[in-house]
């Protein structure tokens, strides 16, 4: 250990294709980029700004969307100024910076999708307590909660990763600085940051989990019993979108951090990233819009007031 320099920066490979495939990627991955902020920032904007929308489910809707804005500000920004100046150097600090708030966003979405189950399963099990419970300030309290969680939980994973020591080699097989990639490049006894990261990421994966299951097979017990078939559809048509993010989101995570740090396929890693990085933040604002009819109703009406004032 006396004879090796410990390393001040990384190389962010990233995707080392030549360069006409990386102006493509280039290009496909700033169009997504754009179309996630726009989206999110429309549904932040419809909620706040119609008092139809001023219910809890739209409530944690609007932080989701904030929380997805940001998500994908800590990896694309990065990625995309790599491919324009052919960069792929970044400093430890900055790479332990962008550890920090990725691993902090994510376990925020892990919390506050299990509210949002939550929430789901008082409006569909005890309707008539729904009001009571899911209270202005419940709603507050919930939401801090969630994203208290998250920070501090990835606050915890970074401080142990940060403490290793780095010699080389210094590249990081992937194109942002995730956990796996980074702990396999450390030159010291890893097995207590690796003990962990790893149980911190079955408590923050598997408890919001158990309460989304546990959430909506009341909330399928519950809808079973309904006499009429139309309150059935009603109720599940609640429940929809909420669901298929959920699946689509911790199918994902589960695989990548949920299973021990040696088992990692880069490229197949940098593929699954790829899809719950980048292009599940601009899926979520599409699946709630698609199937949710007070949402579609809202933008159909702010559409056409628009519409209406262009013509005036």
């Amino acid at each position: 250990m006396k004879n090796q320099t410990t390393i001040s920066e990384f190389i962010l490979l990233g995707f080392s294709y030549g360069l006409q495939v990386q102006t493509l990627l280039f290009l496909v991955f700033l169009i997504t980029y754009m179309v996630t902020i726009i989206e999110n920032a429309i549904i932040i904007f419809v909620v706040n700004r119609n008092h139809h929308l001023h219910k809890p489910m739209y409530y944690f809707l609007g932080n989701l969307s904030f929380l997805e804005i940001w998500y994908i500000s800590v990896t694309l920004p990065r990625l995309l100024f790599g491919f324009w100046s052919q960069s792929k150097s970044i400093s430890f600090s900055s790479c332990m910076t962008q550890l920090y708030f990725f691993i902090s966003l994510m376990c925020t979405e892990c919390v506050l999708l299990a509210v949002m189950a939550y929430d789901r399963y008082l409006a569909v099990c005890h309707p008539l307590r729904y009001a009571a419970i899911m209270t202005h300030k419940l709603c507050f309290q919930l939401s801090v909660l969630s994203w208290a969680g998250g920070f501090s939980i990835s606050l915890v994973k970074v401080s142990f990763i940060s403490r290793l020591t780095f010699c080389g080699p210094q590249v990081i097989n992937h194109f942002f600085c995730d956990i796996s990639p980074v702990l396999n490049l450390s030159c010291t006894d890893m097995s207590l940051a690796e003990t962990v990261d790893f149980a911190l990421a079955l408590l923050i994966l598997l408890v919001p989990l158990l309460i989304i299951v546990f959430s909506y097979c009341c909330i399928v017990s519950t809808v079973l019993c309904m006499p009429s078939a139309q309150g059935r559809r009603k109720a599940f048509s609640t429940c929809t979108s909420h669901f298929t993010v959920v699946i689509v989101f911790f199918s994902a995570t589960l695989f990548m951090y949920a299973r021990p740090r040696r088992i990692h396929p880069f490229n197949l890693n940098k593929i699954v990233s790829i899809f719950y990085a980048v292009f599940t933040p601009a899926l979520n604002p599409l699946i709630y819009c698609l199937r949710n009819k007070e949402v579609k109703k809202v933008l159909r009406k702010i559409i056409r007031n628009w519409l209406g004032q262009k013509r005036n």
